[in-house]
């Protein structure tokens, strides 16, 4: 008789993909008898973790989503008028549903397999369109962190780019928002870059300086005009960066049309919520003439094998995985999800939506502005788009502070001798009265109440001829065609349908850990009680959020062995610089601030030697053994070679190349001996999980990818995380933030625009470690590794597995080497990876770290028969290679260099290939069951770079058409 239990099936067995008897054959395949077998093979007994992860109980699904709502509930959520770069908005109902919570969407990978990624590059191609049209410049990237840190890359590129005649001085006016003053600071220092926060109008331009950066609208609200200011810096050669404002630059004068060189920014305005400080997709954009300069991804325009438009990531060779050490910045993660959303935003509204909504927030301020005056307050804005600033000494601001609380309402209280009210796109004519009655209270003064028609009314753009924007924008047919929600709906469908995701197959891509975001982590994100949080809203209002980042800090301090977690860095590379930072400020605090020595071995992540550089250290790179260790005697030697002036290691555990080395704990020893820190690269943290920790490894400090190993969705290339844990001498200097205070005296100026980073997803990360519980997190990671090992077994008689462990293990990824098959018939590691295109997966990563080879993360999450599914494509692959070698297929004619195959092609009148259709189109039998369709052939991606085309085609392309 069937027994039954009363209690519901658990979470980790949903969130791991193989079962009790899948485990067995499993195990029988690799040639063990149980998990703990090939676990000890595996991870080294010198590292294992004795003790359990210190969890609460774990919850199911059900009692989880009933305590998130519990915890939401606990923020307050008040009317916030406080501005400074973050908005409340309506994210359209049509874009929420179909592409923020909809996985199709947010489990795409980075689109570097450009023919399974046409959809989402198409969507952040109309990012790019949107930015150039609105900034006035020529080419914009596929959108940055925040608005903080893409000020601080233009400081970085016009710095790296300046003359030599020129001096290190950055001029930035103190009109900038106070968090990307912050940011710059920390960027700075390093970089030997000297700023100075002056009265910019009045600051003296001359061969010392090689930079400035203005806010327009300034952190005030006021908008003024700068050409003669930009005009003068252009003629000493002074490049000029600004940070704007999209919305208000749907009325005023684009910053690019009065010289400006780089003009950058947030787009959060564009329907996408404030989530106590994100994510949200940056902009940048720039003149032409820094296209090979540019930080971050680019979309560009090319053509296919057929000769047909083709988009894909454009310039590749100028990224900071290429360039190392010689890259001026370590940008790996956009913010793709975000950009795609706000981009949509205006496919949605149009031109003269989001001019009408402009408008509408500018007749808000306008009304404020002139009832306030009339009723005598002293008004501190001459020319404004949406903020309202009213002179008020401490003694009438405390009082409007009591009494705007009392009535939910935050206004900005940051600045002395001042209050800033700043309108949005959600502000009613109720809010504009009740905004009213707060100041008749507070000032004691009787501003009447507007109607519907004063807003109206007041909707009539009136900027002088000074500041009018008169040049148009968003004219391409993309952004003038899918209004009705029918006609959205349909191209939001049309684009998700030309992108392969974790809907689809896995992907099983080494060091990027495509795994479950499961629904129930993805619900609460876009629950108002979070996403309505202003990031610079006073304590007491985010008791949910506050109680969410002291239990992630105390988890992530068990789980990874460390003293305390900061939770600021919103992107793995920005973890990677924000802990060198702290290591540089310890060893500055200690008197040691001549050390500046990273050892970094030469298998590393690109953005590590990217990251060291930029904390204003220098790299030495360091061997690595044949079987893809550390070389412990050239890390020995070069260790005792810079000793006096070692700064750090940079390792990253289990290694680039799939292996627990088994030195590791010597290897963090010798480097403390010399005075040095070890920096622990968290990219492989699904390995270590429950198992050991980095900071029983021995390492100081180590970012970790909530985007991997915890569950955070990839979302086509961003959003991530990239908090830091640290020993507990690091502690003091975690990262602070200007104006909510967080860390010590001693900590370093902020890395993030925002305190806690990109807040809102962290609750994905939460509810992944509460629902799978200590025991859960530990057979995550061991489901991780047996699979790996499992695909191993499978693979290993048909390709060669390049690195493994003293008993013959992979960790949780491998590497497979395809370098001998081009040796013998020509067949290059790209023809493989296209092939796997036509068996409906995409490729495992691509020659890292090794050229010529495929790395391959199969994860906890998949099933043994998608496993068994993906390792089928790949042996049959393999006999299409023998084809060629037995000369039953021809040399530059065949399947794999032809591949991937579209339906046009398969289905076209003619066919010349020299073999079947059947076999291009439907190489397994599960193809024809069900088939995902590249809607482009292979890319040409030289073509894409010698005729650079960033942005939609002009009108008369669709006309020629």
């Amino acid at each position: 008789m069937t027994q039954f239990s009363l209690s519901a099936r658990q979470f980790v067995d949903r969130h791991n993909g193989i079962n009790e008897v899948d485990e067995k054959a499993m195990l029988e395949t690799i040639g063990v008898d149980s998990v703990e077998q090939l676990i000890s093979e595996t991870v080294p007994a010198s590292i294992r973790r004795k003790d359990a992860i210190k969890l609460p109980k774990t919850l199911t699904e059900a009692e989880m989503l009933q305590e998130m709502w519990k915890i939401a509930n606990e923020n307050k959520k008040f009317k916030n008028f406080i501005g400074y770069g973050y908005y409340d908005t309506h994210v359209p109902t049509v874009i929420l549903r179909n592409i923020l919570e909809n996985p199709g969407w947010y489990t795409q990978y980075t689109p570097y397999q450009a023919e399974i990624a046409q959809g989402r590059l198409e969507a952040l191609l109309n990012f790019q369109t949107m930015i150039t049209d609105l900034t006035g410049l020529e080419i914009a990237n596929a959108s940055l962190l925040d608005e903080a840190t893409a000020a601080a890359e233009a400081m970085g590129m016009l710095f790296s780019e300046k003359s030599k005649n020129q001096g290190n001085k950055f001029l930035v006016s103190h009109l900038v928002y106070p968090q990307t003053i912050d940011v710059l600071h920390t960027r700075a220092i390093p970089m030997g870059i000297e700023i100075e926060v002056v009265d910019i109008e009045r600051a003296e331009l001359n061969e010392s300086v090689y930079g400035i950066l203005l806010q327009y609208p300034d952190k005030n609200g006021e908008i003024k005009d700068y050409k003669s200011l930009v005009a003068s810096a252009n003629e000493l050669g002074i490049a000029t960066a600004v940070a704007s404002d999209l919305l208000a630059l749907t009325l005023i004068t684009p910053p690019g049309e009065w010289g400006a060189s780089v003009v950058v920014g947030t787009a959060q305005r564009f329907g996408v919520p404030m989530g106590y400080g994100g994510p949200h997709a940056a902009f940048f954009a720039t003149k032409d003439q820094y296209k090979r300069q540019i930080p971050g991804r680019i979309i560009g325009v090319s053509i296919d094998a057929q000769g047909n438009r083709a988009l894909r990531m454009a310039l590749q060779t100028r990224e900071q995985h290429i360039k190392r050490e010689k890259a001026t910045s370590n940008i790996c993660t956009a913010q793709v999800l975000l950009a795609i959303m706000n981009s949509m935003y205006a496919v949605y509204h149009g031109p003269k939506g989001i001019q009408r909504i402009a408008a509408r927030v500018n007749a808000y301020a306008r009304l404020a502005t002139t009832y306030s005056a009339k009723a005598g307050l002293e008004l501190l804005n001459e020319v404004y788009f949406d903020t309202v600033a009213i002179a008020a000494d401490d003694a009438i601001k405390n009082k409007v502070r009591d009494i705007a609380e009392a009535h939910e309402v935050n206004f900005n209280y940051f600045e002395d001798n001042k209050i800033l009210i700043s309108f949005d796109e959600t502000t009613t004519v109720e809010d504009i009265n009740l905004v009213f009655s707060i100041i008749n209270e507070g000032f004691g003064v009787e501003i009447p109440a507007v109607t519907q028609n004063d807003v109206l009314e007041a909707m009539q753009i009136d900027f002088s001829s000074t500041f009018k924007r008169t040049s148009t924008y968003l004219e391409h047919p993309v952004f003038n065609t899918h209004h009705s929600e029918t006609e959205m709906l349909r191209y939001i469908k049309y684009l998700e349908s030309k992108d392969l995701s974790l809907c689809h197959s896995m992907i099983a891509l080494g060091s990027c850990t495509m795994k479950l975001n499961a629904t129930t982590e993805m619900i609460p994100v876009t629950w108002d009680e979070f996403g309505g949080i202003h990031p610079f809203a006073p304590l007491n209002q985010t008791n949910g959020y506050q109680k969410i980042f002291n239990d992630l800090v105390e988890w992530l301090s068990d789980i990874t062995g460390f003293a305390s977690v900061s939770l600021q860095p919103n992107s793995g590379a920005q973890g990677e610089y924000a802990g060198l930072m702290v290591i540089r400020e310890y060893l500055l605090d200690k008197g040691e601030g001549h050390r500046n020595i990273a050892l970094i071995p030469s298998s590393a992540h690109g953005t590590n030697p990217a990251s060291a550089v930029m904390a204003g250290m220098k790299v030495v790179v360091v061997k690595c053994d044949d079987e893809g260790n550390i070389d412990f005697e050239d890390l020995k030697t070069k260790a005792e070679q810079h000793s006096q002036n070692l700064a750090c290691l940079m390792v990253t555990y289990p290694s680039t190349h799939g292996v627990f080395e088994e030195a590791i704990k010597d290897i963090c020893a010798l480097i403390h001996e010399h005075g040095g820190q070890v920096y622990m690269d968290g990219a492989n943290m699904n390995a270590q999980v429950g198992l050991t920790s980095p900071g029983l490894i021995g390492a100081d400090v180590c970012h970790l990818n909530l985007h991997k190993t915890f569950c955070i969705p990839h979302g086509g290339g961003g959003p991530g995380m990239g908090p830091i844990g640290v020993a507990a001498h690091l502690v003091p200097f975690l990262p602070t933030h200007s104006l909510i205070k967080v860390g010590t005296d001693k900590s370093i100026s902020a890395v993030s625009a925002a305190p806690y980073g990109s807040a809102s997803i962290l609750l994905i990360s939460y509810i992944y470690i509460r629902m799978m519980g200590s025991e859960g997190l530990v057979k995550a990671t061991e489901v991780a590794i047996l699979n790996a090992n499992y695909m191993k077994a499978l693979l290993e008689p048909y390709f060669k597995i390049l690195y493994t462990g003293k008993n013959g293990r992979a960790a949780h990824e491998m590497i497979v080497d395809m370098r001998s098959f081009k040796q013998s018939v020509g067949v290059e590691v790209e023809d493989i990876a296209k092939r796997l295109i036509d068996y409906g997966f995409h490729a495992p990563t691509v020659s890292f770290p090794v050229a010529g080879t495929i790395m391959i993360e199969p994860t906890e999450s998949e099933s043994k028969a998608e496993l068994d599914r993906f390792c089928e494509a790949l042996i049959n692959i393999k006999k299409e290679i023998d084809e060629i070698e037995l000369g039953i297929a021809d040399k530059e004619n065949n399947v794999l260099k032809n591949a991937p195959h579209t339906a046009a092609v398969v289905t076209g009148d003619e066919w010349n290939l020299p073999y079947s259709r059947q076999k291009a189109a439907y190489p397994a039998n599960w193809t024809k069951t069900f088939k995902f369709w590249p809607t482009v052939a292979r890319v040409n991606n030289t073509y894409g770079d010698r005729n650079l085309v960033c942005t939609c085609p002009p009108i008369e392309s669709y006309e020629e058409a």
